[in-house]
């Protein structure tokens, strides 16, 4: 089980430099109210980009900078899984990912996807889309489980039942059966090769019988053709390998081109917002007969003056915009000539590889064949020959009885593989627990005064039913009515968890649900729900506060105090 225990954050959002700090287990129930815009929800974001490197809503990366400050964004989460106490620290600007376990931070030689991959196969065990349907439940951005496509509800639900190992024993189920089809491969090839070389083997000892004279004539005339060969191919490789040199001393150039273009387009830019400052003066001394801050009048005279001087300066940055214009055009024009250069220098570069390639084919071709010559002049042991033949014969056969194994092996892994599939075990464990899904789901439903028959079935569509048999689809029903199914399939998932001891945790975060689609019954309803969580940290965001603070153990209030979200009660 995760028991989530703190986050803090700065720079996030609304909230400013100084760290806000939440303790996640500290109450069963906690309230957090504030006006809109004053960093509520901001915990949500929090929390997912520190865990997952992405936002709860849909705002970018980018976007989760607070704006004002622009830097040191970061984020930590503190929370133990068994005897284990971990600490994540996730930045922007400067950028940081780290994992820390009982205060040692986990190595960092791997990427940061590898490391990513770390915290949520071997740690967390569950990913992003896991962790919103059974941890979080918000009002606008998020996703829930009925709106999902039928893959991403099997993915969430094999994660909650702790199965996906199937997956992974598959995948290597799947690459091991790869690995003996490249064998299997392999082995044909070889015996196709042995074949040949018994094939030939057996020729030459005819032939070294039969037709010794012939045979070395015929092979001094292949040496010959293959030396005038070599020579083409040689001096085609040197004519190539001298025009690449010439064109490497254009190619070098491109660093030094793409530096100075990139100091341009700087300058470009920093004279463009000059520019356009002179521009907005010129347009406020034109609209403006006195200053907005002292209320003095403006004279005519002094406006005049004023004017001209920001259009000189304005004239003056446009024609060093237009000279900038121009260099820049020539410095990326010089860039696309050296880019084809660059085409051209790898084109020829693969010639001269195939070049080397077949030069070395044929030298080593000659070797073999001056060999034959010399063995067919000295009148080699037919005996001698014949034993290699009979190893040849040994060979073949081994390689019979090892390709008879391996399509032994194949057939047992192909049997597990199709046990390994999601129509395997991984269906018949779903199935299992599918009764009792659909029970706790109407359960909560029928705890919520919804009285409907709601059923997922193994391919996880719905078949929802009323009290009269109607079928219904989810799209059916009112903004309310799926906020309960909703609600009713996050407890459902929390529950399953729990049996599993997969996904489980302590912490539940409900974003403005009593603000948006739940009636007053539905609420009194859900909260009725909320208060059998016992050993639960349930965190509700709300804009009702003067309505629901007497219901909780504990309240969080945000505030925005000169454009900065704060903590000013808990």
């Amino acid at each position: 089980m995760i028991i989530f225990k703190k986050v803090r954050w700065k720079n996030i959002l609304s909230t400013g430099n100084s760290m806000t700090e939440v303790d996640l287990n500290t109450h069963n129930t906690t309230l957090i109210v504030g006006e809109n815009g004053a960093g509520k929800s901001t915990i949500l974001d929090a929390i997912c980009f520190a865990l997952f490197n992405r936002p709860f809503r849909q705002v970018s990366k980018t976007q989760l900078l607070n704006s004002i400050n622009e830097q040191n964004g970061e984020v930590q989460v503190e929370f133990s899984i068994g005897t284990k106490e971990y600490k994540i620290i996730r930045c922007m600007k400067p950028n940081k990912f780290e994992i820390y376990c009982d205060n040692l931070m986990l190595n960092q030689d791997a990427s940061n996807l590898d490391y990513q991959k770390h915290l949520e196969q071997s740690i967390l065990k569950l990913n992003y889309r896991s962790f919103t349907q059974v941890v979080i439940l918000g009002s606008s951005t998020f996703v829930p489980f009925m709106k999902l496509s039928s893959s991403h509800r099997r993915e969430v639900v094999e994660d909650i039942l702790d199965i996906k190992i199937f997956s992974s024993m598959n995948l290597l189920v799947k690459n091991k059966i790869k690995e003996i089809n490249d064998d299997i491969k392999s082995i044909d090839d070889n015996t196709e090769l042995t074949l040949q070389k018994i094939e030939l083997q057996e020729q030459y000892i005819n032939d070294l019988e039969q037709n010794k004279d012939k045979i070395i004539k015929n092979n001094n005339e292949k040496i010959n053709s293959n030396k005038k060969t070599i020579s083409k191919y040689s001096s085609d490789k040197t004519d190539l390998e001298n025009l690449n040199d010439g064109l490497l001393t254009e190619v070098s150039e491109q660093s030094n081109i793409s530096n100075k273009l990139k100091k341009l387009n700087k300058l470009h830019s920093t004279i463009s917002t000059k520019k356009s400052r002179e521009e907005k003066d010129v347009e406020f001394f034109m609209n403006n007969d006195e200053c907005p801050t002292c209320n003095q009048v403006i004279t005519n005279e002094f406006k005049t003056n004023v004017i001209k001087q920001r259009e000189d300066k304005v004239s003056e940055y446009q024609d060093g915009l237009n000279d900038l214009d121009i260099e820049i055009q020539n410095l990326e024009n010089r860039l696309q000539i050296i880019e084809q250069i660059s085409i051209k220098l790898n084109e020829n570069n693969v010639k001269i590889g195939t070049l080397s390639t077949s030069i070395d084919t044929l030298l080593e071709l000659n070797e073999s064949l001056n060999k034959e010559i010399k063995e067919y002049e000295e009148l080699g042991s037919t005996q001698e020959n014949r034993k290699k033949l009979e190893k040849l014969k040994d060979s073949l056969l081994l390689f019979e009885q090892r390709k008879a194994k391996l399509i032994e092996d194949k057939h047992y892994h192909d049997i597990a593989r199709n046990m390994l599939q999601d129509s395997g075990i991984k269906t018949k464990i779903i199935k299992k627990y599918l009764p009792i899904m659909n029970k706790l789901i109407n359960g909560y439903l029928s705890s919520m005064d919804f009285f409907i028959n709601f059923t997922i079935d193994e391919n996880f569509n719905e078949i929802i039913k009323s009290r009269y048999r109607d079928e219904f689809k989810y799209y059916s029903f009112s903004e309310g009515e799926k906020m309960r199914i909703d609600l009713g399939l996050l407890f459902t998932w929390r529950a399953i968890a729990k049996m599993k001891n997969s996904t489980n945790t302590n912490l539940l975060l409900l974003d403005e649900i009593f603000d948006s689609s739940l009636d007053g019954t539905g609420t009194d309803d859900f909260l009725k729900i909320l208060n059998t969580f016992k050993d639960e940290n349930v965190f509700v965001i709300s804009h009702k506060g003067d309505v629901l603070v007497d219901k909780f153990d504990h309240t969080i209030k945000f505030e925005k105090i000169q454009n900065f979200s704060k903590i000013v009660e808990s």
